[in-house]
């Protein structure tokens, strides 16, 4: 089933997913946002995973990420599909600045999220150099 949101709304849908989903920790709006059968390629572990799956690896990630944000320096869309480049940042139980980057391609039926794929970079401290420009 193709989708019937805009590229404008596919989008908005994935900057409003992550906004709830990883900065306000609202872990529930997955089920709202993806459809039934929602398929995770990329899930935790880099095993392939469903709605509960990714919910709980992202109430994990609260629990060991307190101050856990993610910020999306690029977004395309084309078709039924959206890619996002993102960057996530957290301070580690050390008190070191963490992040990790990645993309992530988001593929849309009806109104819903269907797929997922991922591609991340290991987490690493944070340094001059891999601050994003202003």
């Amino acid at each position: 089933m193709a989708t019937n949101l805009s590229i404008e709304q596919m989008k908005q849908l994935v900057r409003d997913h992550f906004e709830d989903f990883v900065n306000k920790r609202k872990a529930a709006v997955i089920r709202k946002n993806m459809t039934p059968d929602f398929y995770d390629h990329d899930g935790p572990g880099g095993k392939p995973t469903d709605v509960d799956g990714d919910e709980q690896m992202m109430i994990g990630m609260y629990k060991a990420m307190p101050d856990l944000h993610l910020t999306i320096e690029d977004i395309i869309a084309e078709d039924d599909k959206v890619m996002c480049r993102n960057v996530w940042r957290w301070t580690d139980a050390s008190g070191k600045k963490m992040q990790f980057q990645g993309f992530v391609l988001w593929r849309f039926e009806g109104d819903k999220i269907a797929e997922r794929w991922a591609t991340v970079t290991p987490p690493a401290e944070q340094t001059s150099w891999a601050v994003t420009r202003p």
